[in-house]
């Protein structure tokens, strides 16, 4: 099997005297989707956090082709790990090119020039990602949605096995966030990236994942296929609500709906 392999083993982390994630082992399925859901401060952006060795773990460790990733040089980890965190922060004034030409960066050494490779790939990712109009333009004028856009391009620039991405659809209409989420899928089945991200929202989730995580207080509550993880009884307990699952008649994958005190029929 082709790309790197990524494993977690015993993992325990947090801020100061708060402790976020127990324990936690996960093998993340090579060459596939894998989607982490969970109530808020549940610990999925820290979980994705110490993947990308952006926290520390104070247990446990995190293994990149079977070594810790906290024994690798930060340009070969960069090289087969791409991340995308959830508010990334751009230096002022800096145009979209130049941006998503920073995803290069890893592949060069201390003395090597940019070259055609380069060029395609920086030019590729504006293309898949829509921003190529947008090249020119200081990347603080753009709006929200568009901003994310270009970020997801500088990741995509990037050209890792691995992709790591915090609530990619933040700030996006659901167009832009369906359009994303089909792009993220383009790029695992073209290239076999392994992808691992975060979302809120379930049914898309469901919908765009190969494996899903749901994470509960710090833990993993359940991992496996949508159709295994997305159930009345795992939503009763990892989001504390009611639903009704049923099969989305455009994906053939679960759907959930959530059942509140108001807008349900009378009797059901």
């Amino acid at each position: 099997m082709t790309g790197h392999s990524l494993s977690l083993s015993g993992l325990s982390a947090g801020y100061g005297d708060s402790l976020i994630i127990e324990g936690l082992d996960l093998t993340v399925p090579r060459g596939k989707i894998t989607v982490i859901v969970g109530a808020n401060a549940c610990g999925k952006s820290t979980l994705l956090r110490i993947m990308s060795r952006l926290v520390t773990p104070r247990a446990g460790q995190v293994l990149l082709d079977g070594k810790s990733i906290h024994r690798l040089p930060s340009r070969e980890l960069a090289q087969r790990m791409g991340l995308l965190p959830q508010s990334p922060i751009a230096p002022e004034g800096i145009v979209v090119a130049d941006l998503v030409s920073r995803g290069r960066h890893p592949h060069h050494g201390l003395f090597a020039r940019w070259t055609r490779e380069d060029d395609e790939a920086v030019a590729a990712a504006l293309v898949a990602t829509d921003t190529v109009k947008l090249a020119e333009r200081p990347v603080d004028e753009l709006s929200g949605g568009q901003r994310q856009r270009v970020w997801i391009a500088m990741a995509l620039a990037q050209q890792t096995d691995i992709l790591l991405l915090d609530e990619p659809t933040t700030f996006l209409d659901i167009s832009h966030q369906v359009e994303v989420l089909d792009l993220l899928t383009d790029l695992n089945q073209s290239r076999g990236t392994t992808i691992v991200m975060v979302l809120h929202d379930l049914n898309l989730a469901a919908r765009y994942a190969d494996h899903l995580v749901a994470m509960r207080g710090g833990k993993l509550h359940v991992f496996g296929t949508p159709e295994g993880v997305l159930t009345e009884e795992n939503v009763r307990h990892v989001f504390g609500i009611e639903s009704r699952v049923i099969t989305d008649p455009t994906s053939g994958k679960p759907m959930m709906l959530p059942i509140g005190r108001h807008r349900t029929v009378e009797g059901k």
